[in-house]
């Protein structure tokens, strides 16, 4: 539930701090004093769009954090987000002038979709005109399994246990490669591609090897001409070699006379030596590279072949021969499938048998649920002055031929359908024009709802537009009731809904030092008696303070009997 709010520059209001409770919260004032700015800064910490006209004229930025006391389900989101759950859950928004503002849950910065993840689950805003979380189509299913409790929960058990087995089931099937007709398809595409493979007879190493002998090829020329200069300076007359037998020779001389010459006259024998390999070798090269035109093109062809496998089957000759082995073993699998295909299928079409008898008893099993919550909320409406209210839910139809998009929830979805007037028809609620309907019918569904609804904190914004005498009273009761099982917050002008209050603040706009202001401050005890009387008659004089007086005892009364 709201804890509490802080307001600091927002519209009319310079400061402000409101301290709710659990149970009933009225919100009351002249019109015009700035009650629903109060919504509007819950609406904005909650992550509305922001809107500058929000921020005080002539301030920089307004700000508005919000405490909470966080459920278990909140707090699961936040531990999602990476946020560190704690026993109070503060949330806080800033919005400056030059449009720039920031977003935190505990202190860390969040993004917008990130604190709408969180307070979807805070609070439940009624306005007219507002969009009612509990009357998205996508939460009505929820809503309606919510209130037929374990029998919901037992058959959707077994939906959740019958799609595990037909996916399964599926994915052997897929393993096998589907029908016969995909399967046969299958195999030729295999067969085609391991015949391609076998017939290329690709060895490893082979591509490199082709590669080195296209170079050579295509480089002869050069090659040729650098390996004859070299074996020219090697062994032409006063070739490298006769200089260095010549050096070695002078030498011979003086080897005997010293060590040292006798080691040098060593190396260069051991280097003409060496030289002498070295262009045995050079000239074997030249031998060597006569290379066959034909050979050249066979060579060029079979890296083309290569190439072409590279691009249908992997990036090399290993993991093309790697695909080999695997076509291989998808073939003989699927050649002896036959059989067991047949098997499978015959077991998914049990299954889906079964689920799609699993829907039907679901959705029979919702349309009990139904029948006894559209009579309640109906009862409600009459008691709320729609005495030709007509509430109905409307469900999809669907076939044995839809199971394969049967999810977690079963088969076909959920409308509520809603007509406040004799003789018009029923029309989703989403076309519902009236605002003022829509609270009294929401005000209705709640009254069913709140021992159910994770949400702790309903917001009603002038719920009581148009209505008065018994019917305002029969709203104070519902709101009594509602705000047993969670926090109610109201913006009200009726006295017999603020008798009911738990809490009540009074929104007051004042000029102070020549510029309005609202002001809000808790009434009790004497304040609030006044301030009742004045939603009365307008006056505190003494038929309203009295009658005031009596609209209180006559709530705690009525609030002690149903405690």
């Amino acid at each position: 539930m709201l804890l509490k709010l802080s307001i600091r520059n927002a519209a009319l209001i310079e400061q402000a701090e409101l301290s709710f409770s659990g149970g009933l919260n009225v919100l009351s004032g002249e019109t015009g004093a700035g009650k629903s700015v109060i919504l509007d800064c819950i609406d904005f910490v909650l992550g509305a769009k922001a809107d500058r006209t929000l921020i005080r004229f002539g301030a920089e930025e307004c700000l508005v954090r919000a405490e909470f006391t966080p459920s278990g389900a909140i707090n699961e989101v936040l531990t999602e987000l990476d946020i560190e759950p704690d026993e109070t859950l503060i949330l806080s928004r800033k919005l400056s002038i030059d449009g720039k503002g920031s977003m935190k849950i505990n202190g860390v910065t969040v993004t917008a979709a990130m604190l709408r993840r969180v307070t979807s689950l805070l609070v439940d805003i009624h306005g007219q005109s507002e969009h009612f979380f509990l009357l998205k189509e996508s939460n009505q299913l929820h809503l309606l399994d919510s209130v037929g409790g374990a029998p919901i929960v037992q058959k959707k058990e077994k939906m959740q246990e019958l799609l595990a087995q037909r996916k399964e089931i599926l994915r052997e099937l897929e393993l096998l490669g589907g029908d016969e007709g995909e399967r046969s398809r299958r195999l030729d595409i295999l067969r085609y591609q391991i015949d391609e493979i076998k017939h290329a007879d690709l060895k490893e190493g082979e591509e490199e090897e082709l590669t080195i002998f296209r170079n050579r090829f295509q480089n002869a020329e050069k090659i040729l001409s650098a390996l004859s200069t070299a074996r020219d300076y090697l062994l032409a007359e006063s070739g490298s070699i006769d200089t260095l037998n010549g050096a070695r020779r002078a030498l011979g001389a003086i080897t005997k006379l010293e060590e040292d010459y006798a080691a040098l006259a060593e190396r260069m024998e051991n280097a003409s030596a060496e030289l002498t390999d070295i262009a045995e070798t050079v000239e074997s090269f030249a031998e060597r590279l006569d290379v066959d035109e034909r050979e050249a093109e066979r060579v060029e062809n079979r890296l083309d072949e290569i190439k072409t496998l590279k691009k249908k089957y992997g990036g090399s000759i290993t993991e093309i021969l790697a695909f080999f082995e695997r076509a291989q073993s998808e073939y003989e699998l699927l050649s002896d499938s036959g059989e067991r295909y047949e098997q499978l299928t015959a077991k998914l079409e049990k299954v889906e048998d079964r689920l799609y008898d699993a829907c039907a008893e679901l959705t029979l099993e919702r349309k009990k649920v139904a029948e006894g919550f559209t009579k309640r909320v109906t009862d409600e409406l009459k008691t709320l002055n729609i005495s030709a209210a007509n509430f109905q839910i409307e469900f999809d139809e669907y076939t044995r031929a839809d199971v394969p998009s049967a999810t977690g929830e079963g088969l076909g979805g959920v409308r509520f359908l809603f007509s406040a007037n004799a003789g018009e028809p029923l029309k989703e609620l989403g076309k519902i024009i009236s605002g003022g309907e829509m609270s009294r019918f929401m005000l209705a569904v709640k009254a069913q709802l709140s021992a159910v609804n994770v949400i702790g904190t309903y917001l009603f914004d002038e719920i009581d537009a148009g209505i008065g005498g018994r019917t305002a009273r029969v709203v104070a009761e519902k709101f009594c009731k509602i705000s047993q099982n969670v926090q109610i917050i109201a913006i009200s002008h009726l006295a017999q809904i603020a008798a009911f209050a738990d809490r009540e603040f009074l929104i007051e706009k004042k000029e102070i030092n020549g510029r309005a202001q609202t002001l809000i401050h808790e009434v009790t005890d004497e304040a609030r008696t006044l301030e009742i009387a004045r939603l009365v008659s307008g006056d505190e004089g003494d038929y309203a303070l009295k009658h005031a007086e009596e609209l209180i005892r006559s709530a705690e009364v009525y609030k002690n009997s149903h405690s």
